[in-house]
């Protein structure tokens, strides 16, 4: 009986929890248009650095801003360059990695090369330097600096993967036969490797959220946007931490943790439908006491 991959509550966890923060952000924007004091850029003089109450769920911060509008808000920003970010590194690694993989000799030498070379790089001062020349100009340059530097461990993955999947029998038989390399590629080869795309996939979108954190928290972001990152900067610029305003802080840190655990989660699963070793223990783990004895 073939494992379905919603079985295990690992993944249905993981699943429901981004999809509740996907959810957020899509109705983010009519959220915060439509309830009265869930504006996310309205300053109100009279609730500066409020804690969380009635009429403010999570409090307010030094500049009167409602915390829970901002958390809305910043969910759409977060997920966008996570996503985002994602999408570019695992479709550049895939775009390496698999033509490596498959037809090795010196198409081989020349992507592993790339691949090689972006490894060794020094790839957060390259960041560093690169979005804060461009600082200013989005969000979306964030993805996609984060993603064109963050492939390079996935493709050497999906080289060596796309690699012994080309060397099993059907797949020589077939190259044998004088089957297009096009089709062997994508309906033979990349097929078997989506188990590891997709945990490749959800690592990206951790560290996308991670990163676009770590580099708002250093300054280098769009100061006009809103994430959690942005907001965990300008807590920090506030002295939330000595001020004690934790709720300024805890939402959005506690948000981006949430997200990080949920992708987890679902690689875990993931990984037990593309082991095999993992996949009997686990159907080990699941059989009736007893059914041994029978």
């Amino acid at each position: 009986m073939r494992t379905s991959l919603l079985q295990g509550w690992k993944v249905r966890t993981g699943l429901g929890v981004i999809g509740f923060f996907v959810l957020l952000a899509l109705a983010g924007p009519w959220l915060t248009a439509s309830v009265p004091g869930l504006d996310p850029r309205a300053n109100d003089l009279t609730a500066i650095g409020l804690p969380p109450s009635a009429e403010h769920w999570l409090g307010t911060t030094q500049f009167g801003q409602d915390v829970l509008a901002q958390t809305i808000e910043g969910a759409r920003g977060s997920l966008f360059v996570g996503f985002l970010s994602a999408v570019i590194g695992t479709a550049l690694a895939i775009l390496v990695g698999l033509p490596a993989g498959y037809f090795g000799g010196r198409t081989d030498a020349w992507l592993n090369f790339l691949s090689n070379l972006f490894i060794v790089m020094p790839v957060l001062p390259l960041i560093l330097i690169v979005a804060g020349y461009m600082q200013g100009t989005g969000l979306w340059v964030i993805a996609l600096i984060i993603g064109f530097f963050g492939w390079s461990g996935g493709a050497r993955t999906i080289r060596a993967q796309a690699m012994s999947v080309s060397n099993r029998d059907f797949v020589l038989a077939m190259r044998t036969l004088g089957e297009p390399h096009r089709r062997l590629l994508f309906h033979e080869v990349l097929p078997h490797l989506t188990g590891w795309i997709a945990a490749m996939f959800l690592q990206g979108v951790i560290g996308g959220v991670m990163a676009e954190a770590g580099l708002a928290f250093l300054g280098i972001s769009d100061s006009g946007a809103i994430s959690w990152g942005t907001m965990i900067q300008a807590a920090q610029q506030q002295s939330a931490v000595l001020r004690g305003m934790w709720w300024w802080f805890v939402p959005p840190g506690l948000c981006i943790a949430l997200v990080a655990t949920a992708a987890t989660l679902v690689n875990f699963g993931v990984d037990e439908l593309a082991n095999p070793k993992l996949r009997t223990v686990r159907q080990r783990t699941r059989r009736p006491r007893g059914s041994e004895a029978r």
